[in-house]
């Protein structure tokens, strides 16, 4: 359910942890916006024809996203390994592919 944020006009709204705010309003105060989300981790949505379409969040919610990402990608990597049965050394794929 959206709400009003008291320290913004009525256009923008509150979901959850987010701020909600329509395009032509973040362009015209990015700077404030880049205040709160370096000082207190607001995250905010910026939406374009009643679309979401980026956000402005801290650093720290993307290094921890690419941190997520990469133990994902581990993971997927690990699985693939284990599940394949028919493995072919390294030293024969070179000799047929002549390297």
């Amino acid at each position: 359910m959206y709400r009003d944020v008291q320290f913004r006009t009525s256009l923008y709204r509150k979901k959850d942890a987010m701020t909600t705010i329509p395009f032509t309003h973040a362009r015209a105060k990015l700077s404030e916006l880049f205040t709160e989300v370096c000082t207190k981790g607001e995250r905010i949505v910026v939406e374009r024809h009643g679309h979401e379409r980026v956000a402005i969040v801290p650093i720290g919610d993307i290094e921890a996203l690419e941190r997520l990402r990469d133990q994902r990608d581990i993971a997927l990597a690990e699985a693939a390994l284990n599940e394949s049965e028919d493995r072919i050394p390294w030293d024969e794929v070179k000799k047929e592919l002549g390297l």
